[in-house]
């Protein structure tokens, strides 16, 4: 009888499976057929081809990259400096065609325009930035400027950055990048400075990843390498019973974020774990009870994102896998 019971609840969890896939591939059929041009401007090129005689019509296409208080010098020099300029070629020799990133742009626009139909289509601008990590891709209602010169591949000899966070710096990370700069205006504040409102804050953010970017690896979502990923779901349990036995969830204490949310070399048990955690499992754990939470709910996207944590928590009946 026994056996009976578990191999129905198998044929069960396989068929509930096989109608969950084919309903995500109507979904992406309906979305691949949407009709959609998408604009690229290559700032970047347009500046460093350009004449010292040219900056006045360079200003006038792009006014909002020449701030009014800002003397022409600076430009002028900036055109001409030897260190740009290097950085330039080195970034036309990586994106020097940029056919690939747009197509896979104007892909994650239309699944933007399906999951939130105001979203309006944004002018892509590419540009060459100060090498600002916390700012690689910044969204507007109208507007994407993507810094190029963040996406030259890790081991770049450019970058003198930890490797926390030069990992990040290759071509297939622009499209979670661009999530998140998206997530972040669609994603309402945490109500309260819990622990656990930050967990499904970082949650809600991951989540939106699965829906606007279907083929993406979860290692690709999270900015993480391959054996990361392994190594949150084999100690998933653990995580959670840590977290747990500490009484965290519901703590305020400031310190967790930068232990367990933030990016950081490895997360912060104060064990001999530390040196093998990738960091942000909390982030990780965060987007497993919201997982849960839209597998176990019937909502719809932007009913999460306005859900509080506790709530979320609560109607998720989270488990972490053994």
């Amino acid at each position: 009888m026994n056996k009976v019971v578990v191999k129905t609840g198998i044929f069960v969890a396989a068929l509930l499976l096989i109608l969950a896939c084919d309903k995500r591939s109507k979904v992406e059929q309906e979305i691949s057929k949407k009709p959609l041009t998408l604009k690229v401007s290559r700032f970047d090129k347009a500046f460093f081809e350009s004449t010292p005689q040219e900056l006045p019509k360079l200003k006038a296409a792009y006014p909002y990259f020449f701030p009014a208080d800002t003397e022409d010098a600076i430009w002028l020099d900036k055109m001409q400096n030897p260190m740009w300029r290097e950085l330039y070629g080195e970034v036309q020799k990586k994106f020097g065609n940029f056919q690939k990133e747009q197509t896979e742009i104007t892909d994650l626009v239309k699944h933007m325009q399906h999951y939130f139909p105001e979203t309006k289509t944004p002018k892509v601008i590419t540009i060459i930035s100060e090498m600002d990590y916390h700012n690689k891709v910044i969204y507007t209602d109208t507007l994407l400027l993507i810094s190029l010169e963040l996406y030259l591949g890790k081991s770049h000899r450019f970058y003198e950055f930890p490797k926390y966070i030069s990992q990040n710096f290759e071509p297939q990370q622009i499209m979670p990048d661009l999530v998140s700069a998206f997530a972040f205006r669609k994603i309402l504040p945490p109500k309260d400075a819990s622990f656990l409102s930050q967990l499904v804050y970082a949650g809600k953010e991951l989540y939106l990843k699965d829906l606007l970017l279907p083929s993406y690896s979860d290692a690709d979502k999270m900015g993480y390498m391959p054996e990361q990923i392994n190594w949150c779901a084999e100690n998933e349990s653990y995580i959670w019973r840590y977290f747990i036995d500490k009484k965290m969830l519901y703590s305020t204490d400031q310190k967790l974020a930068s232990r367990f949310i933030n990016p950081a070399p490895f997360s912060k048990f104060y064990l001999e774990i530390d040196n093998e955690s990738p960091g942000r499992v909390g982030a990780w754990v965060g987007w497993q009870i919201v997982r849960a939470f839209m597998e176990n709910n019937k909502v719809s996207v932007q009913d999460l994102l306005v859900a509080d944590a506790k709530t979320i928590f609560e109607q998720s009946h989270y488990k972490p896998k053994k």
